[in-house]
């Protein structure tokens, strides 16, 4: 695959829709050619102390923030015609579906990739974490649970793999 957007989404808790970052890396003719990172002012308003200790990210961090409907005329024309790529996919697409609702926005039926479904069949032993692959693939993740550095990641992931 050498034409996709890798996608990651941060959650503010444990609601799908509460996306308070997301990063995007869009990659054509296998090459990086743009990324994107913004944070969200995530609904529900509230971040569980779980997934703050995951990424780092606090209500002040997004008080301010745009809410996901602005975000997202951002990354659409960036996206337009390509396939999203996601590590966790199930995660990733659920939190994109959710979010699209919660705005009554009208999902436009992306096509999603899995870069950690594609792991598995290629290494089927070990830990499948996106920082464990990545690093199978010669990348290294050093800010794992940041939005964009985990696109990265996935991209880099999807260029070896998929």
């Amino acid at each position: 695959m050498q034409d996709f957007a890798a996608i990651d989404f941060e959650t503010a808790n444990n609601v799908r829709s509460s996306v308070c970052s997301v990063g995007v890396v869009i990659v054509r003719g296998g090459e990086e050619v743009d990324s994107f990172y913004s944070l969200i002012k995530p609904e529900p308003g509230y971040y569980s102390y779980w997934c703050s200790r995951v990424h780092g990210l606090c209500e002040a961090d997004t008080e301010d923030a745009p809410i996901f409907p602005d975000v997202w005329k951002q990354i659409e024309p960036k996206i337009a015609g390509l396939p999203l790529v996601a590590h966790n996919k199930s995660f990733d697409e659920s939190c994109l579906k959710a979010v699209f609702r919660l705005y009554q926005m009208d999902y436009p039926d992306y096509t999603f990739y899995c870069t950690c479904e594609a792991s598995r069949k290629r290494w089927p032993e070990g830990h499948h974490n996106l920082d464990i692959i990545a690093a199978r693939c010669g990348f290294d993740l050093q800010h794992h649970h940041h939005a964009l550095a985990d696109a990265e990641a996935c991209a880099a992931i999807a260029l070896q793999i998929l």
